[in-house]
Order: structure tokens, then sequence, then C-alpha cells
């Protein structure tokens, strides 16, 4: 089964973009994955073509009307999940990554303005969606952020299926740091413990690393683990172990 992407925006002309190059464009060229792009300015119905007004009760910028937007997701809506890229969405997590990879594609729609006529969400089943706390021009980057985050995950796009397992938020932390040759660089060596061939001592600093960086830089995923694994029955007994 094809991944099928198709992305609503006002600039087409920045797909596939990065996503045409690396990984995902030896995927996109073996047709692991599609693209469709679809301009919202072609939905829209007076002479000047506009695909915004004003805020209603005032304020600055513009806003991207519903009727437009509707028009232009319901000639591509189907079976595929809907996603309108938007500061005011909810967080994009590695676990929502992993389900939109297993299905069919998405359709992704792409914020420019002050963003979208709330009415929009309220008339169509449109998720949405946030790649970070911060304001870009628009939803496009969002796009691709996604998209590139669903394509890696596509069976053979990485090649070995275990490629990613322990990568960062994959297991609920931040992967643990790497190293490779050479040995000493600037007075500074490889940990023994990597150079062992111990794999159990390996696996066993791996982790170590991976909460101890977690704990220090994400607090916010530290904690979310911890009330994970204590909240699982074989994580509450291994909670009660550490407290006697």
């Amino acid at each position: 089964m094809t991944f099928a992407a198709t992305v609503l925006t006002l600039y087409p002309e920045m797909f596939p973009g990065p996503l045409g190059v690396s990984l995902a464009g030896r995927a996109l060229a073996e047709g692991r994955w599609s693209l469709e792009t679809v301009q919202i300015r072609d939905f829209a119905t007076d002479k000047h073509r506009s695909v915004d007004d004003t805020p209603a009760g005032g304020g600055a910028g513009m806003v991207l009307r519903a009727d437009v937007l509707a028009a232009a997701y319901d000639s591509v809506a189907d079976a595929r999940p809907a996603i309108a890229l938007t500061p005011r969405g909810s967080p994009l997590t590695q676990a929502r990554v992993r389900d939109l990879a297993r299905g069919p594609g998405v359709v992704l729609l792409c914020g420019r303005f002050e963003g979208f006529d709330e009415r929009l969400f309220e008339a169509r089943a449109i998720e949405q969606i946030s790649i970070g706390d911060y304001i870009l021009s628009g939803g496009e980057m969002g796009a691709l952020v996604l998209l590139d985050a669903c394509i890696r995950l596509l069976p053979g796009v990485m090649g070995a299926p275990s490629s990613g397992d322990d990568e960062s938020f994959e297991t609920g932390l931040l992967e643990y740091p790497h190293y490779t040759r050479p040995v000493e660089w600037e007075g500074r060596t490889i940990p023994e413990v990597l150079r062992s061939g111990d794999h159990a001592r390996i696996a066993a600093w791996r982790h170590a690393q991976a909460a101890a960086d977690t704990r220090l830089r994400r607090p916010d995923l530290w904690e979310r683990h911890e009330g994970a694994r204590v909240g699982s029955p074989s994580g509450a007994r291994r909670h009660e172990e550490d407290e006697r």
C-alpha cells in the first residue's frame, strides 16, 4: 500500500522541497509514497481569487475563509486522516506519527496569515496539530516535518526495520549519545564501555545515559516516562523495590 499525501497550500511550489532528496526522495521515486498538491486559491469564487478576509471583531492580519478551504478540502477528502497545521493544535508526537505511517496516508491543510476560520473545524473532521511552541510564516514547514517523520517509518525506507527502535521518543526517552572513529579526538576518547565488546554492559550504559539526558534536558518527557513506568504492573513492582 502506498502512503498517499495530499497537501492543500497557497504555495505548492514548496513541495516536495527537502522531501525530494535523501531517504524520502528515494522512497518517492520508488513509489513507496505519493505526493499531490492542491492550490487553495483555485477554489476562490471571486474575480480576485480571494482566500482570506479581515477578522470578525477587528484586529490585525487576515483570516483564511472557511468556504474556500472547505471547497478545497472536499475536492480531495476520503478515508485518510485530515490534519491542519496550526500553532493552536495538539503537539505532534512520535506515537501519532507511528499511527499515521501505518495508515493509507494523510491530507494536510497549510495555514497562512492569522490562521483558519474556526467554522472549518466545526463543519469538517479535521485534526489540528502543531509541530512546536513557536510561530512560522505558514503551515508548509509543519507539513514537511510531519511528512518526513512519517515517510522514514514506511517499510523499506530506512533499510533494517530496527533502524529507528532506539531513537529519541521511541521509548519515551531521548536517545543515548553516539560516538565513532577516531577513538581519540582533541584529547577526548570514546567511553571505554563502548569499546569493551560487552553487549550487556553497553546496553546498560546506553539506557543509563538516555535516562540521565532525558531527566536533565527534557524533564517533561522524564515525568511522563516515569509516570508510564510506575503506572504499569511491572513498573509499579520495580518502583516499590526501588523505594525499599
